[in-house]
């Protein structure tokens, strides 16, 4: 959950206002930290949650059995790839190396023009502050293009990156 209940929160808030504008979630698939308010509160909500795990989180018995879809894959990579599949566009929470690994591997295809699906950062407590300044500082260091730079949407509120989001897919 990190070290803030603010982080749990920021989750719930997510996924209610995921299922508010009628938008499904395809997520991690477990049943723990803020994947597991993310999904439940989506779920509170009426929206429909699509879950997607490796057979060695239903081995640990943390995979969310009452979720819409829950589809049991046999690797990390494998969930990845059919969560990239299954989404129209990816937010990463507060979150770990995993998090970080997803939404990079995101952007980077993006990047690639393999999909045009927007990739923003909720920056909860200003959790994300940080890899943003890095990141402008890749900018100014010539090793991100601009135009790859904004690839990566930041806000601190659920319904304003859903806008930003909105934007980035009629422009």
């Amino acid at each position: 959950m990190g070290s803030k209940p603010a982080y749990a929160k920021a989750a719930r808030q997510l996924g209610n206002a995921l299922a508010n504008k009628n938008l499904g979630l395809v997520y991690g698939g477990t049943n723990v930290g803020t994947m597991g308010e993310l999904a439940n509160a989506a779920l509170e909500a009426g929206g429909e949650v699509i879950g997607v795990v490796p057979t060695i989180f239903v081995e640990k018995e943390i995979a969310h059995t009452e979720l819409s879809d829950l589809r049991v894959v046999d690797s990390m990579h494998e969930r990845k790839g059919l969560m990239a599949e299954l989404s129209d566009a990816f937010i990463a929470l507060p979150g770990g190396l995993g998090t970080i690994d997803e939404l990079f591997e995101m952007v980077t295809w993006t990047q690639l023009g393999l999909h045009r699906k927007p990739c923003g950062l909720l920056n909860v407590c200003g959790y994300y502050r940080e890899l943003a300044n890095f990141l402008d500082y890749a900018v100014s260091e010539g090793f991100i293009r601009t135009p790859h730079r904004s690839l990566i949407l930041v806000d601190e509120r659920p319904d304003v990156l859903l806008k930003k989001f909105d934007e980035f897919l009629s422009s």
